[in-house]
Formats: structure tokens, C-alpha cells, sequence
């Protein structure tokens, strides 16, 4: 029988971490819907004069990422997160379980943490929209004119990506990566995102873009369409990327 995760949990914070204001299980664990290959994911909140930084290690035959921070570490990790527009760590402490919490420290960063989440992410400038429209829309003529089935596979997940952080900043919600992605897309617009999915998932399987440009033409009206001639930028300071733009 495999050990139950929290208490694991509960173990690892007890021996390594006897002096921590916090500690929170968050991840799969927390939600209840661990499997015996699940990691476990721990956030862990110490005194002033601690050590900020992440570790990854083994406990008890079982992965454990740990995110450790001050108070001050804290601060500095939710700005970082809140400027990707992903609230990695706001969500951990905003759903974790709490397995530790020395006088309130646990409820006072998870208020934090709740605001920042109800805030949402900052909106993209208008010159980025503009050139995330540009790049998409580049890379939907790719995606209709390659008849190599890898290119298309390829150019498909910048589509993905691309049109998900457009529809995302459009509802200011907070976007993902990775297993994260599906299900930031889907809370931020359930019938546009379940369309972007299950376009990328209909040219997985059979090799037909259709519905995976259809549902990106979609997101792209809602952020003022398709845009192709008239697109003009000056550089200045760091040069910013056009995936998809080049070599056509």
C-alpha cells in the first residue's frame, strides 16, 4: 500500500522545516486527485533571515518540489507572478492545505494571495496585442499552407499558445503553461477555449487545421482581427521576437 501523500507531507514538514511560520500542500495532492506518480508540490514560508529559492528532492520514495521564501521573498515571488500573468504561487497559497501555521502567517499570506488573484493579471500593452495579432496571424497562413504534417504539428502549438494568451488577456484572467494551460483557457472562456482545444486536438489526430483556424480566427476579431499589411514597429531597446514571422 502507498503511503497517503499528506501525511507524507505532514512528515517532511515536521522534520525539515520544525521552525516554519507556514507550510502548504498544494498541486494535485491538495486537491485530492493524486495518483501514486504524483509529485508533491510544498510551499513553505520561514523567518526573516531565511533563504528564498526552490529545491527539488525525494522524500520517502516521493518527488517533492519545494518553494521556499520570507516574508519578503514572498512579496517579491507574487510581483514576479503577477507580472507573467500566471499566479503560480498565489494559486498554491490561495488552494493549498495547510499543514502548518504559526500564528496566522498561513491565513495572512493566503488573503494576499486571494487579492492578487481577484485583481487578476495586468492587461498587455496595445503594441503588444498588436503584435501578438500580427505573429498569430502569420502563423495561421503557415498553418493553412504547409502540407509537411511536423511543420504543421509544430506551427499548431504556437497557435495554441498564441491565441490562448490573447484570449486570456482579453477577460484579464490568468493564463498557464503545460497542464495548466487547458484549464486557465477553459475558466477564462469556456466555449472560446473548449473551441481552441479541441481545434489543436482535431489537427493532432487527423492532420486537419480547419477548426484550429476557425476557433483562433474567433479570438482574433474579439482583439481587433487578423493583421497583416499596415503593421509597422520601430525597435527600441530590446528587440522583441516574431515567432513564425520569418523564412515564409
Amino acid at each position: 500500500m502507498n503511503p497517503d501523500p499528506v501525511d507524507q507531507a505532514r512528515r517532511l514538514a515536521r522534520d525539515r522545516f520544525p521552525d516554519a511560520l507556514a507550510v502548504l500542500l498544494a498541486g494535485s495532492t491538495a486537491a485530492g486527485r493524486a495518483t501514486a506518480g504524483s509529485d508533491l508540490d510544498i510551499a513553505v514560508l520561514v523567518a526573516d533571515g531565511g533563504e528564498t529559492g526552490r529545491e527539488t528532492i525525494r522524500f520517502e520514495g516521493r518527488v517533492v518540489e519545494l518553494f521556499i521564501h520570507t516574508r519578503a521573498g514572498l512579496a517579491e515571488l507574487f510581483a514576479a507572478d503577477a507580472a507573467s500573468r500566471r499566479a503560480v504561487l498565489q494559486s498554491m497559497y490561495a488552494s493549498g492545505l495547510v499543514l502548518v501555521d504559526t500564528d496566522g502567517a498561513a491565513g495572512c499570506a493566503r488573503a494576499l494571495a486571494e487579492a492578487d488573484l481577484r485583481q487578476g493579471p495586468p492587461a498587455l500593452e496595445p503594441q503588444a496585442v498588436e503584435t501578438k495579432r500580427y505573429g498569430l496571424t502569420d502563423a495561421l497562413d503557415d498553418l493553412a499552407d504547409t502540407g509537411d504534417r511536423i511543420e504543421r504539428l509544430a506551427v499548431a502549438g504556437f497557435v495554441l499558445n498564441a491565441a490562448a494568451e490573447l484570449l486570456c488577456d482579453h477577460h484579464r484572467a490568468w493564463t498557464g503553461s503545460g497542464k495548466w494551460l487547458p484549464r486557465r483557457l477553459l475558466a477564462a472562456d469556456a466555449v472560446r477555449g473548449a473551441a481552441l482545444l479541441e481545434g489543436h486536438l482535431g489537427l493532432c489526430e487527423s492532420g486537419d487545421p480547419a477548426l484550429l483556424i476557425d476557433a483562433t480566427a474567433a479570438i482574433l476579431d474579439l482583439v481587433g482581427g487578423p493583421l497583416r499589411e499596415g503593421y509597422r514597429r520601430t525597435w527600441r531597446g530590446v528587440i522583441e521576437s516574431l515567432a513564425g514571422t520569418a523564412g515564409r
